[in-house]
């Protein structure tokens, strides 16, 4: 067996293996904090899992889930990308001043958009894999660029998305909103792109271990640069979605909402390892419900913001050891 085949075993049947138990305990404590949510919202004289409540989660969560479904690839490559929040604003920016409120401005907007976070995306790679920067170093270098142009160009808001676009931001279907099978769907692209392509089994590969990927023939650059396009490109789409929210583009609604750090808590609280190889879209869909369920109980019980932070940041160390521990006991 070549050494390319056994880096495709763990993708299937050996990350199934050793993620099963993560995802199944995630998804418990989703249930149980929904459950805690109940009770405690009830306590406060009011009703958790109404239809506004359950519509609110799902629209706070597809941006957020749009990005860390990006960022999961990044992760999963043995990388991550620090630049997503800035590119957020950027995106969101390019695609309100094309637009301009017309109708027929909608499909260059967005075909400008993703161009422009490939683009981001392609130099993120490349500053990685030729320069040989370390992830954290030139993403975040990438990220303070974007900053500085958009500090020189914009003081506020600009642009104008027309009502028809809108429709992304706010409609529903049923108690589903379109922007929430937009997140469904971009996550359902890339679960089928990690489970059942060559680039999926690639990037575990050069994840779990880039000297032996590169040994069995892997073009572990090239891996890495499509992985962070892809992240880039979920980033783009997420900064879409917040134009069509908004109603125009802000320089400051990635960086607001806090994407960079939420995207990679919520893929950490999902089960994937940071260092890359083990870890999926399943895991990364639960983290970032978890999270969108606990903000929904703290806005409705109305607690400050300092203790939201506090307990979001609690939940995320305690996850990401019991993890650590299970994998431990494993090994032992």
């Amino acid at each position: 067996m070549d050494l390319l085949t056994r880096a495709r075993g763990p993708a299937r049947g050996g990350l199934a293996a050793h993620l099963r138990e993560p995802t199944q305990v995630l998804f418990l404590a989703l249930l149980g904090l929904v459950a805690a949510g109940w009770v405690l919202v009830a306590l406060d004289g009011g009703q958790f899992l109404t239809l506004e409540s359950v519509v609110g989660i799902q629209q706070r969560s597809a941006a957020l889930g749009i990005v860390a479904v990006g960022q999961t690839l990044a992760i999963l490559a043995g990388s991550l990308d620090l630049s997503v929040a800035y590119l957020i604003s950027l995106a969101s920016l390019v695609a309100a001043e094309i637009m301009a409120g017309q109708d027929g401005n909608i499909g260059p907007a967005v075909a400008a958009v993703l161009a422009v976070s490939a683009l981001v995306g392609l130099v993120n790679g490349l500053v990685i894999t030729r320069l040989q920067v370390h992830a954290f170093i030139a993403t975040l270098g990438v990220a303070l660029i974007i900053r500085g142009a958009l500090d020189h160009l914009y003081d506020g808001p600009a642009g104008r998305v027309p009502e028809s676009f809108q429709v992304l931001g706010y409609s529903r279907i049923g108690p589903i909103p379109v922007s929430a099978l937009l997140w469904a769907g971009v996550a359902v692209l890339a679960w089928l792109l990690l489970s059942r392509t060559r680039l999926g089994y690639r990037i575990y590969a050069v994840g779990g271990d880039e000297e032996v990927a590169r040994l069995s023939g892997i073009r572990t650059g090239r891996v890495v640069v499509l992985a962070h396009v892809l992240c880039s490109v979920c980033a783009g789409v997420a900064g879409l979605l917040l134009a069509a929210r908004l109603g125009a583009g802000a320089p400051t609604v990635g960086t607001d909402g806090g994407y960079d750090l939420e995207s990679i808590a919520a893929v950490v609280l999902g089960g994937t390892a940071l260092a890359g190889g083990k870890g999926g879209v399943a895991g990364t869909v639960g983290g970032v419900l978890l999270l969108a369920v606990l903000d929904s109980i703290f806005n409705q019980l109305e607690i400050n913001s300092f203790v939201k932070d506090v307990v979001r940041g609690v939940v995320i160390v305690v996850a990401v050891a019991v993890y650590a521990r299970r994998t431990r006991g494993r090994r032992a």
